[in-house]
Formats: structure tokens, C-alpha cells, sequence
């Protein structure tokens, strides 16, 4: 898998392995236990992680009024790891202010996976870089 560009498929066969190993207690990497630590949070989504054929197969768009669960989970993951190594600069703090206030590190994840796509969506639109400075302003704005 290409760490830095995965395909679809190799994000969902990382999400589906991952999962697998959760459930049947195997070994899990640093970053499968982050992966599955918020699988575990979103039991809605267990059916699907267990079915790697329906994964790769299955095609989720807004029009069909569907959430992405490989991007949902992925974003949480992208998030975690944003947190962790404090990269934008700031995001470690806002976050922390952000859980406390709602009382719920789900929730703030799940406010600021909004703050994340909006900036995701202007950047491929423009064509530019992600604006991460606007991104941890967004987040702000929550507090």
C-alpha cells in the first residue's frame, strides 16, 4: 500500500484487515489500534468492515444519501494523527479545548471532520494546497 497516496481498494482492505484482526484479538499495528479504536466507536459500520468483497464493491455518494465509512474512519485516523503530532501547528490545543467543551472527543472529531472536508473541498476546487491555517481557524470558531 502506498502510504501516502492509498488507492480506494487499499484503503479499504487496510480498514477490513484491520477490523478483522480487532475481532479475532490478533496483533494490531500502532496505526490498525488507532484505526480500530474508532471502528469500535461506529457500530453502524462493523457489518460492512466485516465483508471485504461488499467493501471493495460498494460505491457511497451523498446523492444516494450514504456516509462513506472508509472515509468517515479515515478522517478520524487523519485527525488522530493530526492531534498527536501537534501538525497543523495549534491543532493539539484547539482540539483539547474543543473536547472539553463537548464533553466527548467523538463529537469534537466529528466537528472538526467538517472543518477538515470544507477546507479539503475549497483546495481541490481552487486547485491549491489545503489552507491549514483556515482549517484551525474553522476549528476555533467552534470554541
Amino acid at each position: 500500500m502506498s502510504l501516502f497516496n492509498p488507492s480506494r481498494e487499499e484503503v479499504r482492505q487496510f480498514f477490513c484487515e484491520a477490523w478483522a484482526k480487532q475481532i479475532n484479538s490478533g496483533i494490531l499495528t500502532p496505526l490498525e489500534s488507532i484505526a480500530a479504536r474508532w471502528m469500535v466507536e461506529h457500530p453502524e459500520y462493523h457489518e460492512i468492515l466485516g465483508q471485504v468483497e461488499a467493501a471493495q464493491a460498494t460505491d457511497y455518494t451523498p446523492e444516494k444519501g450514504q456516509t462513506n465509512p472508509f472515509l468517515h474512519l479515515a478522517m478520524h485516523l487523519s485527525i488522530t494523527e493530526q492531534v498527536q503530532i501537534d501538525q497543523p501547528i495549534g491543532i493539539r490545543e484547539v482540539s483539547r479545548q474543543l473536547m472539553m467543551k463537548l464533553d466527548s472527543e467523538h463529537e469534537a472529531q466529528h466537528r472538526m471532520m467538517e472543518c477538515l472536508g470544507q477546507v479539503l473541498w475549497q483546495a481541490q476546487r481552487d486547485g491549491t494546497p489545503p489552507d491549514m491555517q483556515a482549517y484551525i481557524e474553522s476549528i476555533k470558531q467552534l470554541l
